[in-house]
Parts: structure tokens; C-alpha cells; sequence
């Protein structure tokens, strides 16, 4: 850790790509599969012997027993390595071993919450850290004058719960005790076009 932080290394984690590892059946369930995964991939993510990233060949309880602690280890090594002022972004591996693109992007957040970042750190590493490992933190990064910034404009707190940024939202009681689905971008501000999240949705959905 001290030579990686002596370098200015980036750690670019990408825990969710491996998060089928640590409980195989949660993540072939995530309730997007049966609407945005495409046929032709998630034929890709069966077990295969020929197939990059398939290995669920008769994947058990041992095999998840010791992935929750690598897991724990990894995380423990990421966190510290962000307490020591090192720099970690946020990516996604996405289109392998049932993470989808977009859902894992925002499943990668809250694995960085899990390891144990302030929210408002993960945040920063989606955002600004990913900008300084380009080197065009001068140009992106943080909402500044002069800057470019792409929005994306959500009607609750990520900060209180980051499952509002996936795009089919959070299920949340309601005062009146209903059960409602909340959140989920609503628009998207890029390169000053406004769209709207919500009708862009479904289209992708459609195969």
C-alpha cells in the first residue's frame, strides 16, 4: 500500500463484477434480468467451459463461504488505501457473470458504501477522482463554472439511499402505508440536451 500510494496510483475496484461470486443466487434474481438483459447475453452468462467469466460449474456455500471473506479483505485494503489519501474510482465490468450494464454501475456504488465510504465519498470517487485520473479534472469533475458537467436529476436522496439512482428506482412505504417504486433518474443533462430518463427507459428494455 505505502509504494502504491507513493506511485499515485488509482484503484479502480470494480466489486460488482465478482459480487455473483460471493452469492450466486441473489444475482442471477436482480429483477432488471428479465426485462433488460438481452437473450444472446444471458445465454453468455450460463455456466460454460468455453465461455470468458462463466465458472458456475456446480458453484456452492464453500465456494460463497470464501468469497465473503475476500470480499471483507478487499474491501478492508480499499478503504484504508481512500483513508491514506490514495485515489479510488468508480467502474463497472459490466456484460460478464450477471452484472448488466447501467445496473452495475450503480450496484458498484453502493459496494463502495459497503466497504465502508461516507456517501458523499462515493460520490466524489464517481465523480471528481474519476476526473483526476484522466487528468482533466480542470475540465470535469465537479459542477464549477467553466467546467463541463453532465447531470443526471433524480427526485430523492442518493445520499440516503443510493438504490434510487438504478433505473427501475426503490420500493418505499408510503405515509398513507402504500407501497410505491420511487426514484430512478428522471432526466439526463448531456452536453446540455435534457432528456427524459423515464421515456428513454423502457426502450431499452425492448428486444
Amino acid at each position: 500500500m505505502d509504494e502504491l500510494l507513493a506511485l499515485d496510483f488509482t484503484i479502480d475496484p470494480t466489486f460488482n463484477i465478482y459480487e455473483a461470486s460471493r452469492d450466486l443466487h441473489r444475482t442471477r434474481r436482480l429483477e432488471w434480468h428479465e426485462e433488460y438483459t438481452l437473450p444472446s447475453l444471458w445465454r453468455f452468462y450460463m455456466p460454460s467451459r468455453i465461455s470468458h467469466g462463466s465458472y458456475w460449474h456446480f458453484w456452492g456455500t464453500e465456494e460463497e463461504v470464501a468469497w465473503k471473506e475476500n470480499y471483507r479483505l478487499w474491501m478492508t485494503f480499499i478503504n484504508e488505501y481512500k483513508n491514506r489519501g490514495g485515489r479510488v474510482t468508480t467502474g463497472s465490468d459490466s456484460g460478464f457473470i450477471y452484472q448488466l450494464y447501467g445496473f452495475a454501475y450503480i450496484r458498484e456504488l453502493e459496494l463502495l458504501r459497503e466497504a465502508g465510504f461516507h456517501p458523499l465519498e462515493v460520490i466524489r470517487s464517481a465523480t471528481l477522482n474519476g476526473a483526476e485520473a484522466l487528468g482533466a479534472d480542470s475540465e470535469i469533475g465537479t459542477v464549477e463554472v467553466g467546467k463541463l458537467a453532465d447531470f443526471v436529476i433524480v427526485e430523492e436522496n442518493p445520499l440516503q439511499n443510493l438504490k434510487v439512482l438504478y433505473g427501475t428506482g426503490a420500493i418505499k412505504l408510503m405515509d398513507d402505508n402504500t407501497v410505491a417504486r420511487v426514484g430512478g433518474v428522471k432526466y439526463t443533462i448531456k452536453d446540455g440536451i435534457v432528456y427524459d430518463a423515464k421515456q428513454l427507459l423502457p426502450t431499452c428494455g425492448r428486444w
